[in-house]
């Protein structure tokens, strides 16, 4: 047997020979498809934790940090914004030089930049490395996904899918759980130290087991072109997204940015018909399953990722809870997720995706419906029930996204559709969080003077009112020092029954975005190139 894997036996089709593999496939575990499936699992739950887990710390953060709203938006819209740039080239790099080696340099990045952020003491110093984190997240997402595609044989990848997608649905779920406990036992810095240790031990299980792979028609040169088009419109859609709130909807300055991006897609749709190694050929797009599986990801990720922010100030500001407690109260969601994953990978290996898919937004907008209801005085159980069908409605997304998308790939660019899957989601991640966010702070804006003026409360000036509006978005009351307690109490009334207002609108329009995906789900199927994936080791 030769140094390189079974599947690395040729150049790009021309008769090249193959770049050699670093990777000698190994008796006992190295490269054995269920300790790679470990393996990766541990690297990329640090990233999918770290979308979510720092929502529970946000409160923290701002309080210690002196953050503004604007600020704690950045926290997660900077880690979104590298991510979204950079996943589809960092796909492309583990396609060119091997998942394995992009997958440990993402990890062993992703544990310092996190070391950073703990060691941080201003919030500038936060958003900087979080977006390092994001660059490094980016290099590992798509890697690890290559990593499963080529290590194990088709009859066992869609379960390998359904754990990978159970990993992840419920680390994003599970980090404002394990959030509440580190903020409140340690400080909001243990969220980022954690990521160290569990860093340390992907790397060194990753140098023990992972066995690099090479497609007989891996690409051998880059696009830089390509990558430079792809990464400017990427940037400037999603940073119109993010900005859109501050600078507005209708403001010159956003419009800009947001056409600005659509030339640039529209360049680099041009070139890659040009190019001859392109970034992403987009002969992959003729896949209706496949196209079809990207705006799945897109509309879940805005549902899921958008509605998820306000859930944390409500349960911590709203109802007053410890950020322990607010994280236990999502424990369904989490729970939901780890059961119905490997549910729904079964179900899927059975009939195929389309149902599925399609039922699980169903659950998903019925879910956000539910949680647009939500009051002050709601209680745990029917907090608990929405929660829980969030949960039973994702895990099948989570999980089918990924064999519509990277299944209908062929296998030399199954780190590039891992990159495409990923990015997805971090866009609508982005576009969830700056749209309804809009919603919530227009509505706020509208609800605000008059509710304060109804509670027979002291007028504002419009610089206090500009400055309430803010306070209130976050659910916290804008309560001045010395206030005497029964103005006090109305000033909290109205700031509570402001943001549930904006709340339950920001949480309708999420069950509007899940509604449409239903339809989506309906046009995507099993991908047909599993059988490409076929790999080394003993199962």
């Amino acid at each position: 047997m030769t140094s390189q894997t079974t599947i690395d036996k040729a150049g790009p089709g021309d008769g090249t020979p193959a770049a050699p593999s670093d990777a000698t496939p190994g008796k006992g575990l190295r490269g054995h498809p269920w300790f790679t499936l470990f393996t990766v699992a541990v690297g990329v739950m640090m990233v999918a934790l770290d979308g979510t887990i720092v929502a529970i710390a946000n409160p923290a953060i701002g309080k210690d940090l002196g953050a503004t709203w604007t600020d704690l938006q950045w926290i997660t819209n900077a880690y979104f914004l590298a991510l979204a740039v950079s996943l589809i080239t960092a796909g492309k790099l583990g396609d060119r030089f091997g998942h394995r080696q992009t997958f440990l340099i993402g990890v062993a990045g992703f544990a310092a930049s996190s070391a950073a952020i703990g060691l941080s003491d201003g919030i500038t110093m936060v958003v900087t490395f979080r977006v390092f984190q994001g660059l490094f997240g980016a290099l590992l997402m798509p890697a690890a996904l290559g990593l499963l595609r080529a290590t194990f044989p088709a009859e066992k990848l869609n379960m390998a899918i359904g754990i990978w997608g159970m990993v992840i649905g419920a680390s994003t779920a599970g980090g404002p759980i394990l959030g509440g406990v580190l903020v409140e036992h340690v400080n909001w810095q243990s969220v980022f130290f954690i990521n160290v240790p569990v860093g340390v031990l992907a790397v060194a299980l990753g140098a023990w087991i992972l066995l690099d792979h090479r497609a007989q028609n891996a690409p051998r040169s880059f696009d830089i072109l390509g990558i430079g088009l792809l990464s400017g419109a990427m940037f400037c859609l999603v940073w119109a997204l993010i900005k859109a709130p501050e600078w507005g909807w209708g403001d010159t300055t956003t419009w800009t940015f947001i056409v600005v991006s659509v030339v640039g897609f529209g360049l680099f749709a041009f070139w890659e018909t040009k190019v001859k190694e392109p970034l992403i050929p987009l002969g992959l797009f003729r896949s209706v399953p496949l196209s079809a599986g990207v705006v799945l990801m897109v509309l879940m990720a805005i549902a899921f990722m958008g509605g998820l922010f306000f859930v944390t100030f409500y349960l911590q500001n709203v109802h007053g809870m410890s950020p322990i407690d607010a994280g236990l109260h999502l424990l369904p969601l989490t729970g939901m997720m780890i059961v119905g994953s490997p549910l729904a990978g079964a179900m899927i290996t059975k009939v195929g995706p389309r149902i599925p898919l399609a039922g699980g937004m169903a659950f998903t907008a019925l879910a956000m419906y539910g949680m647009s209801t939500l009051e002050k005085d709601t209680g745990s159980g029917l907090m608990s029930l929405w929660f829980a069908l969030l949960g039973f409605g994702l895990a099948p997304v989570m999980v089918g996204a990924t064999e519509v998308i990277v299944g209908n790939a062929p296998l030399e660019l199954s780190g590039v559709a891992g990159g495409l899957q990923q990015a997805a989601m971090q866009i609508g991640g982005s576009l969830g969080t700056a749209v309804l966010g809009a919603v919530m702070a227009s509505k706020v804006d509208n609800d605000l003077a008059g509710n304060w003026a109804d509670a027979g409360l002291p007028a504002l000036t419009p610089e206090q009112q500009e400055q309430a509006a803010l306070t209130v978005q976050q659910g916290v009351a804008p309560v001045p020092e010395g206030t005497p307690a029964q103005i006090a109490a109305k000033i909290t009334d109205v700031a509570h029954d402001t943001f549930l207002s904006g709340m339950s609108l920001a949480s309708l329009v999420a069950a509007g975005v899940a509604a449409v995906a239903v339809l989506v789900a309906f046009l995507t199927k099993r991908g047909g190139n599993a059988e490409a994936g076929a790999g080394v080791g003993h199962i």
